[in-house]
């Protein structure tokens, strides 16, 4: 019986023996998935908690972080900004944290300060402006200030909680489903809101200032547009689907004089970027494209989009020239 249970573990051991030269290769398959897992698990955490930059980012803003490093005009030693921020003291210990993740996202940079110390000189780091974060300063004129602090509200933030139940409904927009109205109708009613809009709207219009060949005038455009050589609509037409663009360039087109006479529409806006390259910029405007899909009706268009509204819009040809940054000029003629 003992030769009989010896024989049998025997067997079984045989039984799973596998040849050494295929060791390697199965070794190597197994280290390649466990890889490719990783990686995957790393990217989706990536994305689970990207929010995390903004959220910090705006916590920044809201402290006035960038506009008290750039008051002090020098490298900011930690105890320097503490000392500055008006928060609960308790809080202290948080503030290099908070400041850890805002550097390694790229919106301010250290730099080694030498100080005085009783026993000789002692190295000590300090915060500067990263330059993007110039753009975040209240006296800059571009500031997007007003941008971040707009579309990171919980006014602007709640109709992402409710995109997938849109997508089972059959209300206009996501922040229809969550307020039940649209987000202009919603400005019309929230003082906040509306202050947001107009304000966003203003620090993205301020270097286009009325002269004697240029003037501003408010009303709604679907219904008429006054008579003018040019007609420039700027951040404007992404709100609105095809058909309510279609009649607003018609509207523009009655406005301004035939194409013998140099009438014209001047538009600024995104033309959605097709070919490869800058795969952070696509990215960049595929955000406002889902952005315009879950707060407004419209969308960011490529040029083949852009160019069947004008002609549908009866008008004869158009000229792009992206010299924006991520958004173009487009001119388009009667």
């Amino acid at each position: 019986m003992v030769a009989a249970s010896l024989n049998e573990g025997l067997y079984s051991t045989d039984a799973i023996w596998l040849n050494p030269l295929t060791i390697p290769k199965m070794a190597l398959q197994n280290d390649e998935k466990s890889n490719e897992m990783l990686l995957s698990q790393a990217h989706i955490w990536n994305h689970i908690f990207s929010f995390i930059n903004s959220m910090s980012l705006k916590c920044a803003i809201e402290l006035e972080i960038p506009d008290i490093i750039d008051r002090h005009g020098a490298p900011m030693l930690l105890p320097e900004l503490v000392e500055a921020l008006s928060i609960n003291k308790e809080r202290t210990p948080f503030v290099y944290r908070l400041m850890r993740i805002l550097v390694h996202s790229g919106f301010f940079v250290k730099q080694t300060i030498t100080t005085a110390t009783g026993n000789g000189e002692e190295e000590r780091e300090g915060y500067l402006l990263a330059p993007a974060s110039q753009l975040l300063l209240k006296k800059e004129p571009f500031s997007i200030r007003p941008l971040l602090l707009f579309i990171l509200d919980p006014i602007m933030m709640d109709p992402w909680q409710h995109m997938s139940k849109w997508f089972q409904n059959d209300d206009v927009t996501p922040f229809h489903t969550t307020y039940e109205r649209s987000i202009w109708d919603h400005a019309s009613q929230d003082p906040k809101l509306n202050q947001f809009i107009n304000e966003t709207m203003a620090s993205d219009a301020s270097g286009l200032e009325g002269s004697k060949n240029m003037s501003y005038t408010c009303g709604d455009m679907f219904e008429a547009i006054p008579k003018a050589d040019a007609v420039l609509l700027k951040w404007t037409l992404h709100d609105w689907n095809d058909e309510e663009c279609i009649k607003i360039l018609k509207r523009c087109k009655e406005a301004i004089p035939g194409k013998e006479y140099g009438g014209k529409v001047i538009i600024i806006d995104m033309v959605l970027k097709t070919e490869e390259g800058d795969e952070k910029s696509l990215e960049t405007q595929l955000f406002f494209d889902m952005l315009m899909m879950v707060n407004l009706t419209g969308r960011e268009r490529t040029e083949k989009d852009w160019s069947k509204l004008f002609f549908d819009a009866c008008f004869s040809h158009y000229k792009i020239t992206p010299i924006l940054g991520l958004r173009s000029i487009i001119e388009v003629y009667p």
